[in-house]
């Protein structure tokens, strides 16, 4: 009964039901980095009912964090992310599996961590980790979610999935973007919460099988204007 209640108001629309809500409870998903975007990723996966998910982060929480990253709290400063998010997490839905990796994604790790899980969501702020993920889904035959942040703008594709997009196709300058230093700039809070709810929505509508997700295309939102535009890879 209790299962019944926590996704009724899912499970009530035709597109999911409950053979969709089955399939969230049987799916895996791995997030890449939990601050901004793995913030309202990881909540929204877990309020879901996505059966085991994983959380990867090797950062701890800092004050800085805390106006757009929306997992965390005050009391948490210092703790590792993928405990204090698993702490968190566990509150909203404590019938999921939730899997800590509190490790930076390397060549020596990735190829593992990545296996056990059916999607990939990228919640990461470096061009490092990105060109890994993409090398290794294309090698293991996994789709994931790209996103990323600007000030005011975020961007959202599916990668790796039917249409065969990859990320070093649409930023081929592998080795100049990786070699560029960590750039330090503001962030408008909300941002990366709009961001992330999409990329949340579209690991649900696949893992779930219903819908149009961004597969060979590339949502665009600019905050400061509201002009959204879906583009063509």
């Amino acid at each position: 009964m209790e299962q019944h209640d926590r996704y009724i108001r899912q499970t009530m629309l035709p597109q999911i039901g409950e053979q969709g809500q089955r399939r969230i409870a049987a799916a895996s998903v791995l997030v890449v980095g939990l601050g901004g975007l793995g913030s309202p990723v990881a909540a929204y996966l877990a309020g879901a009912g996505i059966g085991r998910l994983g959380l990867c982060d090797s950062d701890t929480v800092s004050l800085s964090n805390l106006h757009r990253q929306v997992l965390y709290s005050t009391q948490q400063k210092g703790i590792p992310k993928t405990c204090a998010a698993t702490e968190r997490l566990a509150a909203i839905n404590p019938d999921i599996e939730l899997v800590c990796h509190d490790v930076a994604l390397d060549k020596d790790n990735i190829e593992k961590i990545v296996a056990g899980y059916d999607l990939v969501v990228d919640c990461c702020d470096n061009f490092r980790t990105r060109y890994l993920l993409d090398d290794v889904c294309v090698q293991l035959g996994k789709t994931w979610i790209y996103g990323s942040v600007g000030e005011f703008s975020g961007q959202v594709a599916v990668m790796n999935g039917i249409s065969g997009m990859r990320y070093s196709d649409l930023y081929p300058d592998r080795e100049a973007l990786c070699a560029k230093p960590p750039a330090v700039m503001g962030a408008f809070g909300p941002v990366p919460g709009i961001v992330g709810a999409v990329e949340a929505s579209e690991a649900l509508k696949m893992v779930a099988g219903f819908g149009r997700t961004l597969d060979g295309q590339m949502f665009i939102i600019d905050i400061f204007s509201m002009e959204t535009d879906i583009i063509e890879l």
